[in-house]
């Protein structure tokens, strides 16, 4: 009988490899980048979003028209360049009673949010430049967080803290970075 060695779960280390070359540390940072670039796309993407109502025909049980031609209003989404909004107008209108948020500063943060957000997630999801686009990420988090912290939102303010925790430990895992792009940056 051979006796076999194995390690105590505590030694384990994330430079053992796990799928060839790529360690635990690097499926850490592929998990943390997919789902952060991710995050940001479709935030962005819906920053571009706008309910519509639409009119279509009633249905009856089969799934077939109802015979007398009843038509009913059906609530959707419909994205476009002039749906763009980067915040909802309650928050809006809300911002625009903080002194500690002049005019003029918001309105060129709400022109630039959503660019933002796509242009981050983009390039994290695609490997260009990961750390300089994780650090935007993480400070364009910080900016949210700001205005939240105006309007006293500290559910938000929390939700934020998590986010900008993952993109801090997102550049401590950055060392163990595949699929780049740039891997310099």
């Amino acid at each position: 009988m051979s006796e076999t060695k194995t390690k105590p779960v505590a030694e384990s280390s994330t430079s053992e490899p796990v799928f060839g070359t790529w360690t635990n540390g690097t499926l850490a940072f592929l998990v943390l980048r997919l789902w952060l670039a991710v995050r940001a796309i479709v935030t962005g993407i819906e920053k571009f979003a706008a309910p519509i109502k639409v009119k279509k025909p009633l249905l009856d049980d089969l799934g077939m028209p109802d015979p007398s031609g009843a038509m009913v209003e059906v609530k959707t989404k419909a994205y476009a360049l002039s749906n763009y909004h980067a915040v909802s107008d309650s928050l809006r209108d809300a911002f625009a009673q903080e002194p500690l948020l002049p005019a003029f500063a918001a309105k060129i943060y709400y022109a630039c949010l959503g660019p933002a957000l796509l242009r981050l997630g983009f390039m994290l999801l695609l490997g260009i430049g990961t750390r300089i686009s994780l650090f935007g990420m993480g400070l364009l988090y910080v900016s949210l967080t700001y205005g939240l912290i105006l309007l006293g939102q500290d559910g938000g303010i929390a939700w934020l803290g998590i986010h900008i925790l993952m993109v801090a430990m997102a550049l401590t895992l950055a060392k163990h970075n595949r699929l780049t792009v740039m891997s310099k940056f």
